[in-house]
This record gives structure tokens, C-alpha cells and sequence, in this order.
């Protein structure tokens, strides 16, 4: 990876989860930050969000107040150019509950299926070489 390389948050309070969904996101190419709640978030956001071209967040949090769905929606009114991907095996969102051009996946998820809601997140421009690499392959 060089300076090139994009950066995506990840952001779940189950560590093994967090680490999961950070070895296939480095998979498709991106450098990653990590945080266990929302707050934790907002504090790599503020310091680092020019540079950060992906949001990977789960929904629920304790002990946080606030859940994925608030991150996500500050995260597109703050950061608009932030692509936004939540994931949750306990909770379907409700119509509002997610920024206008986030996606939802359940959990577990699979490499494949995070790979698939990248490629529709990221326009060809905005995906790093290897899950273009990736997508030529499948």
C-alpha cells in the first residue's frame, strides 16, 4: 500500500467482527482506521475524513447512545463524500433510517457480499485497483 491507497473507517463494538471486516475491506484495496462506538468515530472523522473514502459501520454500539444510524447520517451531512456501508444481524432499517445513499447488508456477511455493495457504492474512479481487479475476475 502507498499514499495512494484510500482509507475506510471501521467501526463495530465486537472486535472480531471489526477485525473481520478489515482484513476484506485491505483485501479490496483500502488502509483502515478503526473505532468501537460512534464517538471513537466521530473523533477519527474529525481528524482524518479528507482521506477517508469509506464508512463500514455496524448498527448497535453499547454503551453508546448513539447508534450506526447517527454516525451515518452526520457522516453524510459533514462528509458527503464519504460512501456509507452499515451492517447489522439484529436490526432492518426503517425508511429514514439510513443517509439517501448509504447500503445495508445483515450480518454475517461474506467477503463477496461487502465486495458487491462496494462496487455499487464506489464509482469505477473511486475503487481501489484491487477490487476493480477483483470485479474483472469474478
Amino acid at each position: 500500500m502507498d499514499r495512494y491507497t484510500p482509507y475506510a473507517l471501521v467501526v463495530d463494538d465486537d472486535p472480531i467482527i471489526r477485525m473481520d471486516a478489515r482484513a476484506i475491506l485491505k483485501d479490496a484495496g483500502f488502509r483502515c482506521f478503526e473505532a468501537a462506538t460512534p464517538e471513537q468515530a466521530f473523533d477519527i472523522l474529525d481528524r482524518s475524513g479528507k482521506s477517508i473514502r469509506l464508512l463500514f459501520s455496524d448498527v448497535n454500539m453499547p454503551p453508546s447512545d448513539l447508534t450506526g444510524f447517527d454516525l451515518a447520517h452526520r457522516c453524510a451531512r459533514d462528509w458527503p463524500e464519504i460512501s456509507i456501508l452499515i451492517a447489522s444481524g439484529g436490526v432492518t432499517p426503517e425508511p429514514g433510517d439510513m443517509p439517501e445513499k448509504a447500503e445495508f447488508i445483515t450480518k454475517p456477511f461474506s467477503a463477496d457480499v461487502v465486495r458487491e455493495h462496494l462496487r455499487r457504492l464506489l464509482p469505477d474512479g473511486r475503487q481501489p485497483t484491487p477490487l476493480r481487479e477483483q470485479a474483472s475476475s469474478d
